[in-house]
Order: C-alpha cells, then sequence, then structure tokens
C-alpha cells in the first residue's frame, strides 16, 4: 500500500461484520467512531454517494445497524497509525486499584482526582484509555458517565452496548423509581443555613477557551437537592443529590448561592482557596460518594459506596 505526501494511506473495501456490541446504533455514529481521525464530513459524503451499503443496499445516515448487518466500507484515505502510547505503570497500578466492584455488566472505578475521565486537549491518558490497557482483550468498554477531573470518587464503565444504554435512560430518567441516585460530599465555605434544600437553576455553557457554564434564562435545567452533613469553623460538609446531570452543575450552584466550593479554580474564592491551600487543601473538594439504582436489563440493585479520599479526611482533621 502506498503512502501519499501528506501522511495518509488509502485504505482497501472493507467488510464488517455487526456484532451484539454495535448493534443499535446510527451507521454515521459507527464509522465516526471506527474511523476517529476520518473528518465527519468524509463520512456524511460517502453516506451521500451511497458508497457504503449494508447487507448490499445504499445506507442512509441514520439507519440502524443490527447484530449480522454486513457493512460494506469503501477505500478511505486514512492518516497513518501512530504508535499508540503507553500509560505509564502507576497509573495502570492506580487505576488497577481503584476498581470498586465489577460483573459481567458494569464496572464502578473510584477515580482519583486529577485524573480525566478520557484524554484530548493535551490530556494523553483518561480514565477509559488506561483501563482499556490494562484490559486489551475486552470486546467492549465504555464510559457511561462523566467526572471533572479534579473530582474524586464513582464512576461507571459498560461492558455492553445494551447495558450502556439502560444506564444513560436512567442517568435521564424524570421518574424518581427509574433514576440513578448519585450522592456527592463537597465542603464550601460559609456556615450552611439553608436546611434541606432543592436548588433548581438555569445554566447555560459560556463562550470562550476555558469550559465554563452560568446562570442565564433560557438555559439547561440543573437539579440538585443540599443538605447540611456538619458545621465547621467558617466551613461547612454538604451531601449533594444531583437531579440532573449538567456540566459544573454542583459548582455553578453553589458558587450562585454564595457557598463556592473550597478548592474550586473557576467558580470559587480566590482569596480563600489561597488560605486553605497553605492549610493543606490542594484540591476541588468534591467527590461522588455514592450510587444507587436498579439495572433493568437484570433487575439486579447496586448500592456502592466511596469513602472521601484519604488527602480530604486529612484536612477535615485540621478543621
Amino acid at each position: 500500500m502506498s503512502e501519499s505526501a501528506n501522511n495518509t494511506q488509502r485504505s482497501k473495501v472493507q467488510f464488517h461484520t455487526v456484532t451484539e456490541h454495535e448493534s443499535g446504533q446510527r451507521i454515521d455514529n459507527f464509522l465516526m467512531k471506527k474511523f476517529k481521525a476520518l473528518p465527519k464530513s468524509m463520512v456524511y459524503r460517502i453516506l451521500r454517494k451511497g458508497e457504503v451499503r449494508i447487507d448490499k443496499k445504499r445506507a442512509k445516515p441514520n439507519v440502524k445497524i443490527q447484530t449480522g448487518h454486513i457493512i460494506r466500507i469503501p477505500p478511505l484515505n486514512l492518516p497513518d497509525k501512530k504508535q499508540a502510547k503507553q500509560a505509564p505503570n502507576y497509573l495502570l497500578k492506580q487505576v488497577e486499584q481503584a476498581i470498586l466492584q465489577e460483573d459481567e455488566h458494569i464496572i464502578f472505578i473510584n477515580k482519583p482526582s486529577g485524573l480525566a475521565v478520557h484524554g484530548g486537549s493535551g490530556v494523553d491518558f483518561g480514565l477509559i484509555e488506561v483501563f482499556r490497557q490494562l484490559r486489551p482483550t475486552m470486546e467492549y468498554v465504555e464510559l457511561v458517565h462523566r467526572l471533572d477531573k479534579q473530582t474524586s470518587g464513582i464512576v461507571m464503565l459498560a461492558k455492553d452496548r445494551q447495558t450502556l444504554q439502560q444506564l444513560h435512560e436512567l442517568l435521564r430518567g424524570d421518574d424518581a423509581q427509574e433514576r440513578i441516585e448519585k450522592h456527592y460530599q463537597t465542603l464550601v465555605l460559609g456556615r450552611w443555613n439553608l436546611g434541606r434544600r432543592q436548588v433548581n437553576l438555569e445554566l447555560e455553557r459560556q463562550q470562550g477557551k476555558l469550559k465554563k457554564v452560568a446562570v442565564k434564562k433560557g438555559g439547561k435545567l440543573s437539579s440538585s437537592i443540599f443538605s447540611l452533613s456538619k458545621l465547621y469553623g467558617k466551613e461547612s460538609l454538604l451531601d449533594v443529590q444531583i437531579l440532573t446531570g449538567r456540566m459544573h452543575q454542583i459548582r455553578t450552584q453553589l458558587a450562585y448561592l454564595g457557598f463556592p466550593i473550597l478548592g474550586d479554580d473557576r467558580y470559587g474564592d480566590y482569596k480563600a482557596n489561597h488560605f486553605y491551600r497553605k492549610k493543606g487543601l490542594k484540591r476541588l473538594f468534591l467527590h461522588a460518594a455514592e450510587i444507587k439504582f436498579q439495572l433493568p436489563l437484570t433487575g439486579r440493585l447496586y448500592h456502592l459506596q466511596a469513602p472521601l479520599p484519604q488527602d480530604l479526611v486529612s484536612f477535615l482533621d485540621k478543621l
């Protein structure tokens, strides 16, 4: 196979048989996932021209593939594959030791603070990339949801596509009986005096390089329930149950209420963060502590808890 001047290679016609794990997704999404380096415009071009076929029939972008379908993929100009970087051993060991529970459908990991959930934007290795290196023979594993890089706590990975879809439905669920119940622990500046308070705010992403959201009418609804766990001096330890899963939801809501999370470098109090950093708080004090739900696929109940990391416990002891 010859190499072109722009470091691409022309692939041959491929025939791919859809597996059980791939079944149910749209053909355009399947192609974009399979050929990550291929421009999205190229994916839609080959679909529009009828060059992609499913069981010998032209495939429209929105058609859903099913187990056993044979997909014809035309020759493509693909960038040369570079040797994939390997995660350092300490990171592999850290993620392996962070596995809380695993069965045939779901893996629960107590993600350490400082580890992104996935690579990109200058990050070579996220949780999912490290885990795939730990289990190179695993046919399918995908992130179910995200946590901010500096947030520690429970993250779920799905081991099959049906489980992933059902967990996504539970995360979106409007019915309290068909929802994943998620609790966080956070330490805020100020003495909490609002009792058990459900907060509903509309949030909108702000323009700019720094990923931030702001309270703005017309944005996406965010909903959380805050309650006091313990009062310290000028600080309050809160339990937070999230009812929606918006970006930076807890951080934005608490800052809006006048109780910024300690260690929050985007929505927090700069002077307070500097003060508490000297006292030993080196990170965002936010931890995904508990998760509870029933998986419709099996009827199994899950209830997991991840205790506060030692660095946060040690900081609380100082208070």
